[in-house]
């Protein structure tokens, strides 16, 4: 078994940004593994919130011994974007090996198209009343917050899309002072969601406070042994590749949430359709989808997913699974 690794640069439509910063490109690791004449592919993207690095994530693929399964992948690599990239490429492989897809080897329907939510960039009020006024066509749109003066830029946005429902993520750029002054905002102006509204170390604050809107876990929710912590805090849980480490951890993961009462949400982080194509298989029990990743880029991979008044539908056999 042949494994290697390489960094890809896809330039994004618009300048990106969230509470945390500002990108112009989305910068990823594709992995490729032969064996056998067949070549399964996935995709990370290093993620520096996590301490992770283009570096330190190719290192970690690198050190991985010649010869490995999906189930000892789980022991070599902790959660995280390296193995998410693994994880991901051996599925792909293991379908092509058996001329099956994905969905098959995982005793799972085949996926249907799933609604996603469209992500507004953090921006100034005047300039996300206009991107909202721009996709006010689109159903659910998610619009980055997280700063002391947010409560403008959430009027503003429902102005340029009253119809559209929307959905917020600080980016844990609150206090809990400052969500609970807002919390009843969120309700009149028709917010569906509140993404990680406090910073992870910093949620215990959630414990027994009103949540009129449902609150969902972000940065605080890694894989199933986050789920302890989660307790009174949140009603739903984001799961994302590149935090489980792969789409095996993710069943897993979305499985054990649901088990315990919570809502799922599948996010991403932003990245081209061979990182979205694996996590359209776990959309398909979400409250809420978030996969919307290829559609902030200018390019994409060669055979992209297709997204359409449908919503982001599964991938071709000739991108991934």
């Amino acid at each position: 078994m042949e494994v290697s690794v390489t960094r890809d640069v896809f330039k994004l439509a618009q300048v990106f940004t969230i509470s945390r910063g500002s990108r112009t490109e989305a910068k990823v690791l594709t992995v490729r593994i032969a064996k056998d004449g067949f070549v399964g592919t996935g995709e990370c993207v290093p993620y520096a919130r996590y301490n992770e690095t283009l570096e330190s994530v190719t290192a970690e693929i690198e050190a991985l011994p010649a010869e490995f399964d999906r189930e000892a992948l789980y022991d070599l690599l902790p959660a995280g974007a390296a193995r998410n990239a693994v994880d991901c490429a051996l599925w792909d492989l293991e379908a092509k090996t058996a001329d099956k897809r994905v969905w098959e080897l995982a005793g799972l329907p085949a996926p249907l198209p799933e609604m996603t939510a469209y992500t507004l960039s953090l921006d100034t009020p005047e300039a996300m009343q206009a991107q909202a006024a721009k996709n006010a066509f689109r159903p659910l749109l998610k619009i980055k917050l997280g700063t002391p003066d947010d409560m403008v830029r959430l009027e503003a946005v429902r102005a340029g899309a009253p119809d559209a429902t929307i959905i917020v993520d600080a980016n844990e750029g609150w206090s809990a002072e400052v969500y609970a002054e807002l919390a009843p905002h969120l309700v009149r102006l028709g917010v569906a969601l509140v993404e990680q509204p406090l910073p992870a170390g910093e949620d215990d604050a959630l414990l027994g406070m009103e949540r009129p809107v449902p609150v969902c876990a972000d940065e605080s929710c890694h894989d199933r042994s986050s789920l302890a912590g989660l307790k009174g805090k949140y009603d739903v849980v984001n799961i994302k590749l590149d935090k489980t480490g792969g789409l095996t951890e993710a069943l897993r993961l979305r499985d054990a949430a649901i088990a315990e009462g919570y809502q799922v949400m599948v996010g991403c982080m932003v990245g081209s359709s061979l990182a979205m194509a694996p996590a359209t298989l776990v959309a398909q029990r979400a409250m809420v989808t978030d996969l919307d990743g290829p559609l902030l880029l200018a390019e994409d991979r060669d055979v992209p997913l297709v997204f359409d008044d449908a919503g982001v539908h599964g991938p071709d056999a000739a991108l991934w699974g």
